[in-house]
């Protein structure tokens, strides 16, 4: 049993707080209420953003960074992408030094155009070894409900991808581990523009051929470009780019 540090009550922070759980660990989620830190110790359920879902008895929740952080092996962060740099800089001097950053978040910083990994980095002085993401087709809801579902877990260092892969694997979560962070973090960000690109396209009436379309030419201009910065091409064919 590894003890995780989860930063982000939402609805994807919550639901890989059940992934967790279910993959045998100790849950201390942070909450930035402490109104919702109450109802999800008392009533096993995140009434906020997963009404009807019980959360497991090993996750607890509380408002405070120093209880949420104690003896953490692995500290997630599940927080909106651009307040990440805010709220890390007031945890950074708590954070345990041999804890495993891993990121949730999908996105660039505004302003800088940073990586969510080069944000925590910058942040904390972490090394890159110690930073993982998680990407890949990942609805919170589905996942609470224990939904059959599979995603990408990269770290730089090998040992460390293969831990975080450990740390998150249950009976219905199913994570492939990697060494492309990079190709991780910009599938991630950018299938979301195509996501969008195809809503604009239902929205003005086109059909199959026109949302295939844009989804295919979409993958392959995620991959020439994830390549300018270093990634595996073949990183973008996989689950981090879903």
């Amino acid at each position: 049993m590894s003890k995780v540090a989860v930063f982000g009550a939402g609805s994807w922070g919550t639901a890989f707080s059940v992934v967790l759980a279910d993959a045998g660990n100790d849950v201390t989620l942070w909450a930035r209420r402490e109104e919702l830190c109450a109802t999800i110790n008392e009533k096993r359920e995140n009434t906020d953003y997963l009404p009807g879902i019980e959360l497991p008895p090993v996750v607890s929740a509380t408002h405070d960074p120093e209880r949420t952080l104690a003896g953490a092996d692995f500290v997630v962060l599940a927080v909106p992408s651009q307040t990440l740099r805010q709220n890390l800089t007031g945890w950074a001097d708590i954070i345990p030094r041999e804890a495993v950053l891993v990121s949730l978040m999908k996105g660039v910083e505004l302003g800088t155009l940073k990586r969510m990994s080069e944000v925590i980095s910058e942040v904390t002085g972490a090394g890159q070894e110690r930073i993982g993401v998680v990407s890949g087709p990942n609805l919170a809801k589905e996942i609470a409900n224990r939904e059959p579902a599979a995603s990408v877990v990269a770290c730089a260092d090998e040992g460390n991808a293969t831990r975080l892969r450990a740390l998150c694997h249950s009976a219905s979560f199913r994570p492939y581990s990697s060494t492309d962070v990079v190709g991780c973090e910009l599938g991630g960000a950018y299938k979301n523009v195509i996501a969008l690109s195809v809503g604009m396209a239902v929205g003005l009436g086109f059909g199959d051929n026109t949302t295939a379309s844009v989804i295919t030419r979409g993958l392959a201009e995620i991959a020439r470009l994830a390549t300018v910065f270093g990634a595996d091409p073949m990183t973008l064919m996989g689950l981090g780019a879903r």
